[in-house]
């Protein structure tokens, strides 16, 4: 047996020539054992449209001697395919579409259809005997749907477009109530992994994959010399193909743990070899470019077990945007182990409630950020196994902690076995590694047929609620949000939505998408103007506009700054601001500059207004909170592009690909002050809790002054944006009496401010009237100096 290292693990491989298992027959594996059928069906149709996600990639040309590689983009699995630019599907399914003219059977549920016509599957798998099934001891119960009628209440406004939302119901009710009829409900249904791809019991390994549009399929793999004519697989009525390889005569399993396997399909399009849509882990071998899925069965004194409860839902997340590769200050690729070794506590010190990880789904690009997935069920392997995975987020949990995953699934038609796939995906990330919820990247160019793509929102609901929505995509996260809530009532789902769509963070027993947050993208987009100006030309009326523009009762995260701006060619709020400057004029011990200290001083600002003001959660990309001093550059070597031209790669360096973390803890660098910063924000905010706080009051939006306060529960903001001015005995208006004290200077020498103010200063109010707020009390405000006082009596 071979075997190849995988960040720090090492999984063995059978050679072709070897192996007790590799000797059997193909008669001595039993395929189409009788099983549950497991797709709903409806009348023949002669074409399948099928939208899910995936990316495209290369595949291995079975039966050639060199194993010569197709000529697609992207190294691929029987996932994923790519029809269009992140646009994905599993690859089986993607044949299924392209032979259904040679009678496939198409599963959309059309509107019309009486949802009688659906072959309905068995439920009852542990009385036929499949006890391999893991089935909760207790049934969980996901609550059925509601009227959907409250959104009507909540926002008046949606009463004129009541025939689209009532509509839009109405299929969601329709697709739930054909789920719950004839397999069982969402629970069931969403555990489609304990039944297709490989599942083993006392006696074997059953392996099972949907693929309709295959006109024959073989198991192969390192267990049985990758001989297509040793296994082969038989198909149901319903494109389900399935083998059973029981044990060997000494008990073991037919397929060794970490061994590779693939499925070989003859398709319309041609033999292929395809990783499966359901493996739960796969490889890219050193030196070789397309991934082998690995059939991932650890014994069980292998297998890692949770030692610590997952945290409750926060009251106001404070979140770090995380990716496991780049955060080490090391150029290379990190780990699970080294993340939770080190990256984790720092988290934790920085005040910060819950981790958002990246490209944790198996993506074959690297340079991607993990959005163009190639694998939905597989942990990405170059930073691990996924036992180490679950070592980090249990970690995680132990020092109180949610971690969140940032998952890619785009669905533009309600293809039942489609569904079934993105929402066993869902659910799998959450039962099987303890994801504490996700961010739903790229929600926007699901919800609307023109995918938000050169078209402005201006909040007239007709751009929500029209034929440019996609009707079948919002139904689908509404199911996801359903089965996430209903299993999982404290999980986190988080949407990246630019365009504001109403309902977005309504319950969908209301009639709403069911999200618990929208991730406000105005407010970074809204910084990046205002940094390309002049701050003397700031608007604070405009500032104030942008940070509370949202929707009432439906929650926020916000952020200063995307994970975007810190990629090459674009730039961060420290460098928009201080651009050069930061190479040579950080350390402590030499003289600053004009703008360093307005970089400094604004970037501290920027970032505490828009906690401030901006939602009820908040988000940042590791790094930027002490100001990353260097962009992301991912390896690369030279691209030559359509027109002939070379476009020069960086020799496949990692020397921007990584977190300069060493920069923020040096006490001798300035950096270091923007980071005690950021940590004292966070502990302020766990403190007084004040980004969910119901007192939230807007006082003063001075354009003259530049001055901004507000007030969110004992707390009283004071903003003072003026490049030179400062002001004495300035009046700050507020509703509660008794006396303030200075909570967060940004001023502070600690922050590398210029300690303009005495923090031992007690500041009382008096029945002074002032900005429309029944009291008042004096202070002094310097130039460019936020500063927040707290009601101590």
């Amino acid at each position: 047996m071979a075997s190849f290292a995988v960040s720090g693990a090492t999984l063995g491989v059978v050679r072709a020539d070897g192996g007790a298992s590799s000797a059997r027959s193909g008669a001595e594996r039993r395929g189409g054992v009788d099983s549950p059928p497991l797709l709903f069906r409806k009348k023949d149709s002669s074409r399948a449209v099928l939208s899910c996600a995936g990316a495209t990639g290369k595949v291995l040309v079975p039966g050639s001697e060199s194993d010569d590689l197709l000529t697609t983009d992207e190294p691929a699995a029987a996932g994923p395919a790519q029809p269009e630019e992140e646009s994905q599907m599993p690859e089986d399914m993607e044949q299924t579409a392209e032979a259904n003219t040679t009678g496939g059977a198409e599963d959309k549920l059309e509107s019309s259809e009486p949802t009688q016509g659906i072959v309905e599957t068995i439920t009852d798998v542990v009385t036929n005997g499949v006890k391999e099934l893991a089935v909760e001891d207790k049934p969980r119960v996901i609550p059925k749907p509601g009227d959907g009628q409250k959104i009507y209440k909540i926002d008046p406004m949606l009463d004129d477009f009541r025939s689209h939302l009532d509509y839009r119901y109405s299929e969601y009710k329709r697709i739930r109530a054909a789920i719950d009829q004839h397999e069982g409900g969402l629970d069931a249904f969403s555990r489609g992994y304990e039944k297709l791809g490989f599942t083993r019991n006392a006696e074997g390994i059953t392996y099972r994959e949907w693929a309709p549009g295959a006109q024959s399929a073989a198991l192969v793999g390192d267990f049985n010399n990758w001989n297509s004519n040793a296994d082969t697989m038989t198909r149901n009525e319903y494109g389900v193909w399935e083998i059973f390889l029981p044990n060997n005569a000494d008990g073991s399993p037919a397929i060794p743990h970490g061994s590779r396997v693939k499925i070989r399909m003859d398709t319309p399009s041609g033999v292929k070899d395809s990783i499966s849509a359901w493996i739960k882990f796969s490889v890219q071998a050193p030196g070789e470019i397309p991934y082998n899925g690995i059939y991932y069965d650890p014994p069980e004194e292998e297998k890692f077990v949770f030692q610590h409860p997952q945290p409750k839902q926060p009251k106001s997340l404070r979140i770090y945007e995380s990716h496991i590769g780049m955060s080490s200050p090391e150029p290379k690729i990190n780990t699970y182990a080294n993340f939770r070794d080190e990256v984790l506590p720092r988290i934790k010190k920085l005040g910060y409630n819950a981790v958002q990880i990246m490209a944790i789904q198996e993506h074959s690009y690297y340079a991607s950020f993990g959005y163009h997935v190639t694998n939905f069920f597989a942990p990405s392997s170059r930073f691990g196994t996924p036992e180490d995975l679950k070592s980090l987020i249990d970690r995680a949990h132990e020092l109180g902690l949610l971690v969140l995953m940032d998952i890619v699934h785009r669905c533009h038609s309600i293809l039942m076995q489609v569904l079934r796939f993105l929402l066993s995906n869902a659910r799998w990330w959450l039962e099987e590694y303890k994801f504490d919820g996700f961010r739903f990247d790229g929600v926007t160019s699901m919800m609307y047929t023109h995918h938000g793509l050169q078209v402005t929102f201006t909040g007239n609901y007709g751009e929500y609620f029209g034929f440019a929505t996609d009707v079948d995509a919002v139904v689908y996260l509404m199911l996801v949000n359903d089965l996430i809530h209903g299993l999982y009532p404290d999980a986190v789902a988080i949407g990246e939505d630019v365009s504001g769509m109403p309902t977005f963070c309504i319950p969908v027993q209301d009639g709403g998408v069911g999200f618990d947050y929208r991730l406000h993208m105005a407010v970074a987009d809204k910084w990046i103007e205002l940094l390309k100006q002049s701050d003397e030309s700031w608007k604070m009326g405009d500032i104030v506009h942008t940070l509370t523009n949202r929707r009432w009762s439906e929650k926020c995260v916000t952020y200063a700054e995307s994970h975007d701006q810190a990629l090459v060619g674009d730039k961060t709020i420290a460098f928009w601001l201080m651009d050069k400057d930061m190479y040579d004029f950080m350390a402590l011990d030499r003289p600053s500059t004009p703008r360093i200290d307005r970089g400094i001083a604004l970037h501290k600002m920027i970032r505490l207004v828009t906690v401030g003001l901006g939602g009820e959660g908040y988000l940042n990309f590791m790094g930027n909170e002490f100001g990353h001093p260097e962009w992301i550059d991912f390896p690369r070597g030279p691209q030559v592009l359509p027109n002939g031209s070379v476009l020069p790669g960086n020799n496949n360096s990692y020397d921007k690909c990584r977190r300069r973390f060493d920069l923020g803890d040096a006490d001798f660098l300035r950096y270091h002050g923007m980071q005690e910063f950021d940590q004292a924000m966070h502990h302020l905010e766990e403190r007084y809790g004040f980004m969910t706080s119901e007192h939230q009051y807007v006082s003063r939006k001075h354009e003259e002054d530049k001055v901004i306060i507000f007030e969110r529960g004992d707390l009283v903001f004071v903003f003072n944006f003026h490049w030179s001015n400062s002001f004495f005995d300035y009046r700050v208006g507020c509703s509660k009496p008794g006396k303030y004290k200075v909570a967060l200077d940004s001023d502070d020498g600690l922050f590398g401010g210029f300690s303009r103010l005495d923090h031992g200063v007690d500041y009382f109010t008096t029945e002074h009237p002032h900005d429309n707020r029944p009291r008042s009390f004096s202070v002094y405000a310097p130039s460019r100096t936020a500063v927040v006082y707290a009601l101590t009596e």
